[in-house]
C-alpha cells in the first residue's frame, strides 16, 4: 500500500502549474470521501492549503462557479499573488467574510468538478476518488440526514448532468482507493508524464 507521505513527496516533485503553485485537484462523486482524503493529504504535505469548492458553489449555482474560481483564485495565483475569495454560507444562503489563500508549494482544490475542463490547464495533477456513484450518493445522504433529502434529490440530477457534459475521470492522473487502514493510488486513465511521476517514478 502506498502511504500519503510518499504521495506528498511525489506531488512536491511536480513542476508548478499555477504561478509558483502546484495545484492538485481531488475530484469524485459527492460522498466518495474527497474532503477527508484531502485533509489527510494536506497534513502529509505539511499543512498545505485546501480550497473546498463548497465555498464557491451556491444553492443556485451548484456548478456555475467557474468564473468565480478563475477571478478570485486561479488568476491571482497564476500571477504569484494571494487569492481572495468569500466562502458561501450554506445556512445563511449568502457569501461570508473574505478569506485569503497565499501561494504555497502545493495547494489542493477539493470538490465535485475540481478537475473540470476549465480548471485543468491550471493543474499539476488530478486525483480521482474511486467510488461507485450510487453508493457515494447514498453515503452522502446518510451523512447529511433526512433534513437535506430534498437538496440531495436536486444535487444528484445536477451532478449527473455535470459529469455527462464535463467528465473528470477520463483525465485523472491517479485514482485514489480507500483501504481499511489508509489509501492506495493507482494509475489513472490519462496517460501523461504527470501520471508516471505520481504513480510509477521511483526516483520522484
Amino acid at each position: 500500500m502506498n502511504d500519503l507521505t510518499d504521495l506528498a513527496r511525489r506531488l512536491c516533485s511536480l513542476p508548478p502549474s499555477c504561478g509558483p503553485v502546484r495545484l492538485v485537484a481531488v475530484d469524485g462523486h459527492a460522498g466518495s470521501g474527497k474532503s477527508t482524503f484531502a485533509g489527510r493529504l494536506a497534513a502529509a504535505l505539511g499543512g498545505a492549503p485546501v480550497l473546498r469548492l463548497d465555498d464557491l458553489a451556491t444553492h443556485e449555482e451548484l456548478f456555475a462557479w467557474t468564473d468565480r474560481l478563475r477571478a478570485q483564485v486561479l488568476d491571482p495565483l497564476a500571477r504569484g499573488a494571494s487569492a481572495r475569495y468569500a466562502p458561501y454560507d450554506w445556512t445563511a444562503r449568502c457569501f461570508g467574510p473574505p478569506r485569503t489563500l497565499d501561494p504555497a508549494p502545493v495547494m489542493l482544490i477539493e470538490g465535485v468538478g475540481a478537475g473540470r475542463a476549465a480548471v485543468r490547464p491550471f493543474l499539476a495533477g488530478l486525483l480521482w476518488m474511486e467510488g461507485d456513484r450510487e453508493a457515494s450518493w447514498e453515503q452522502g445522504r446518510r451523512r447529511d440526514g433526512p433534513g437535506l433529502a430534498e437538496f440531495w434529490d436536486g444535487w444528484v440530477l445536477a451532478e449527473h448532468r455535470h459529469f455527462a457534459d464535463d467528465p473528470s475521470y477520463l483525465f485523472a492522473d491517479a485514482v485514489v482507493r480507500r483501504m481499511p487502514t489508509g489509501y492506495m493510488w493507482l494509475e489513472g486513465p490519462h496517460p501523461t508524464a504527470v501520471t508516471s511521476r505520481i504513480v510509477t517514478d521511483s526516483e520522484a
